[in-house]
Formats: structure tokens, C-alpha cells, sequence
């Protein structure tokens, strides 16, 4: 953390010299080590680029081509191995973005199902070695996603393949050389039967996906207008998975305002549903659908990705919906060795709901464990958290932030604490 909070303090005291804004042409880059802390994750450790082609600059802040590529690790043992690139110039008048990824977490996040239903116990999680809400998860990830819009309208379609192969288990102690010889709650719930053998230890997903889209936004990395509308059906089909064919739909809605000069306000509202009654393997319920990935994961409800201070994974069911909700504001524009930057602030809201929860058949869990455990689930009840953030913008495009959200209720944990890079939609 403290040599990410350096970079800003050396922006910020060259920036009282500089303040002029110019076009970007050509290649341009945003490089940096990857020191970012996460407070699910950890201190995060590495090197990441991004480059920028801007063309004859007469879309800036808009680009050609970019291409992403990190490699980094956290101190709590998630690695993150990525290559992204996205462009509308590689096929005329359609955006392809493909991303290639592979992602370690030895101690990711299970706080069970359904949210509340789930209970969160903050002594046990504690007392333990920080292991009992724990399992592992290894991800490998290959996607191609491409966009495009109907002649010159802001309508348009999305289509997709997304390949996925997880490897999940419980917490290898040996490995980690942390001493806990107890049960974590990812074990408990295969031995309860709420976790099937056959899914246990991960598999494979092969999905295809098609939508609608309406996007009338004037750029996309820190939007200052513009509606972003995305309808899309996410399916496994059967002829190409062997194991737990289902389906999901989305609706995903951004808005952007300008309220003032550098002031604006954005939210984001996000419908998932299963279809069907076909089986969907636990490891695939925390996937949230888009269009296009901007994050390394974008997996269940809590965190920097969709529900910031809340835990990680805390709320995971059959449907969900959440909102993100925040004024945005700019504050200091500056220009250094031919490159802009610009300070600004976030304040944010975000809550999310379980619509349907997971079937749970408790006929093996004892009646001391489900007291232990579980409550009875109950509808309409939020997870919602609030914070504030500071952000550093770099030729437009390449975002520096920093976020500190705190949850309503304990049961979804503390607070959390994040730096990245980004706006979150």
C-alpha cells in the first residue's frame, strides 16, 4: 500500500504546475507495477501494461486498439496470469475483445447459499486461522466476446464463447503450512450433500452467449453521459458439456449523468436469473454475465467487483439482482511528459438481493448444525453497503483507484478496502 499511496502523493505534487488537457495520437501506454491491496486478497504484488492506439486521435478519448497483460500475485496466494485485448478496428464496425486468463486462489471465499440463510459467524471465522469460510479454486479462462450495432442506430447485438475449467477442492493446510485440522464449511457441505461429488472438485463449462444492447455512451472508460443496456442469454449447452447443461439470462442497465461541470452521477442495475430447472453446478452460480470482462473475475455478489466492503462471496443464489449507485467527480486535471491525468473522487451505494434462492435439502444436516448454520431464508432482505474512493485517470483510459466501502450488517462482514484500477462500471 505504501508504495501505491507514493504514486499519489508524486502525482498530486507535480500536478499544481501542470494543468492542460491534449489529444492522445498513436501508441500510448499506462504501465505500473501491480501494488494494489484488496482486503479479501490481500497486498497484490506484480507488474501489469496496458497499451493504447489511438489512431490519428480524432476519437480520443476513444481508441483503436488495446491490449492488457498482467502478471501478478496476492499475499493471501490468488495469481493472476491475463491477457486482454479489445478493439472495433480488427473487424470493421464490430468490437472484439478477447481475454485469456488463469487464476489461482488456494483460500477463496464459501459462505454457503443464499445469503442470510447462510450464517455468517465472524468469532469462528477468526479463531481458526481465517480457514473455515475457505476452499481453494483454480481457474482457467478463455472468452471472445464481440459487439456490434444495427447500420449507423445505437441498437446493436452481443455474442460470445466463454470457456471455463475449475479445479476446486478444501484448503490444502500442507501446502499453505498453516495449521487447522478441522472442518472449513466447504467441506461440511459435502458431507451434508449440499455439494454433489460429481461437483465438487470442478469441471468444465463451455458457454455460448447472444443478447441485445443499447449503448449511447460517450466513452467507456469513465462515462460522462449515455444509457449502456445490455439482454443477454447465457447457455451450456448439453451437445457441449457433458455435465450440468443450464441456462441464465441477464439484464444489466447503466446511465450516466452529467450534473456539472466534471460532476456526474452513475448507476448500475443488474438482473441474473436461472432458466429452467436444469442443474447449475455451485461453482458456476457466483459467474455474473456481461457482455465483456473488464476485471480479472467477475464472480458472485461482495467485493470490489460488484458489492464493495461486503465480503467476498457472501451472497450467492439461483437469481439476484443488485445496483450500484455514485457520484463521480473530478477535481484537478493536469498534464505531465506529454501524458494527462486528472484527479477525482467516488461516493457509492450498493445493495443486492437474492429472488430465488438455492434448493437446500437439509435431510442430512443435523438439527444442531442447521441451528449452528442456517436460518430460515427470507425474502426482500438487502445486502447494501456505502463508501467512498479516489481515482487517478491516465490519458482517459487507464484508471487508478482506490475504494473503501463498509457493510450495513455484520453478517456480510466489516468493511473492505481496495486499490486497482478502474471504475467499477
Amino acid at each position: 500500500m505504501k508504495r501505491t499511496t507514493s504514486i499519489f502523493l508524486f502525482l498530486l505534487s507535480l500536478s499544481l504546475i501542470f494543468a492542460q488537457n491534449k489529444i492522445k495520437k498513436g501508441l500510448s501506454f499506462g504501465a505500473m507495477p501491480a501494488v494494489s491491496y484488496d482486503s479479501d486478497l490481500g497486498f497484490q504484488y506484480g507488474a501489469l501494461v496496458n497499451l493504447y492506439h489511438y489512431g490519428d486521435g480524432s476519437r480520443f478519448p476513444k481508441y483503436d486498439h488495446s491490449l492488457y497483460l498482467e502478471l501478478s500475485t496476492y499475499t493471501k496466494g490468488r495469481v493472476i496470469a491475463r491477457v486482454r485485448y479489445d478493439s472495433d478496428k480488427l473487424i470493421s464496425n464490430i468490437r472484439s475483445t478477447f481475454d485469456v486468463s488463469y487464476v489461482t486462489d488456494p483460500i477463496s471465499d464459501f459462505y454457503g447459499f443464499n445469503g442470510y440463510q447462510s450464517v455468517y459467524n465472524q468469532t469462528l471465522d477468526k479463531t481458526i486461522n481465517h480457514l473455515f469460510y475457505k476452499n481453494s479454486q483454480y481457474m482457467f479462462r478463455a472468452k471472445a466476446d464481440f459487439q456490434g450495432n444495427f447500420t449507423e442506430s445505437k441498437f446493436g447485438w452481443v455474442a460470445g464463447y466463454s470457456f471455463y475449467h475449475f479445479t476446486n477442492d478444501s484448503v490444502n493446510n500442507s501446502q499453505l503450512r498453516i495449521q487447522y485440522d478441522g472442518e472449513g464449511l466447504f467441506t461440511k457441505y459435502q458431507k451434508w450433500g449440499l455439494i454433489n461429488a460429481n461437483e465438487a472438485h470442478g469441471g468444465t463449462i463451455n458457454y455460448l452467449k447472444v443478447g441485445l444492447k443499447y449503448d449511447s455512451r460517450d466513452q467507456m472508460a469513465c462515462p460522462t453521459k449515455g444509457i449502456f443496456t445490455e439482454a443477454v442469454i447465457q447457455t451450456a449447452p448439453k451437445f457441449l458439456n457433458e455435465a450440468f447443461p443450464h441456462t441464465k439470462f441477464a439484464v444489466i442497465h447503466r446511465q450516466y449523468f452529467t450534473l456539472a461541470k466534471d460532476l456526474n452521477f452513475a448507476y448500475r442495475l443488474d438482473y441474473q436469473m436461472s432458466i429452467g430447472n436444469d442443474h447449475v453446478p455451485y461453482y458456476a452460480q457466483p459467474l455474473l454475465i456481461t457482455s465483456y470482462l473488464v476485471a480479472a473475475t467477475n464472480q458472485g455478489l461482495g467485493g470490489k467487483s460488484s458489492l464493495r466492503g461486503i465480503l467476498r462471496n457472501r451472497v450467492i443464489g439461483d437469481n439476484v439482482a443488485f445496483g450500484n449507485f455514485e457520484f463521480r467527480y473530478k477535481f484537478l486535471r493536469f498534464d505531465l511528459f506529454k501524458q494527462n491525468f486528472y484527479f477525482a473522487t467516488n461516493a457509492f451505494f450498493d445493495s443486492g438481493i437474492i429472488l430465488k434462492p438455492i434448493s437446500i435439502d437439509f435431510y442430512k444436516v443435523s438439527n444442531e448444525d442447521k441451528a449452528l448454520y442456517f436460518n430460515n431464508f427470507e425474502s426482500g432482505k438487502f445486502h447494501s453497503s456505502a463508501g467512498i474512493g479516489l481515482k487517478i485517470g491516465w490519458n482517459e483510459n487507464f484508471i487508478i483507484s482506490a475504494e473503501f466501502g463498509k457493510s450495513f450488517n455484520a453478517q456480510d462482514g466489516n468493511s473492505g478496502f481496495y486499490i486497482g484500477t478502474n471504475y467499477l462500471f
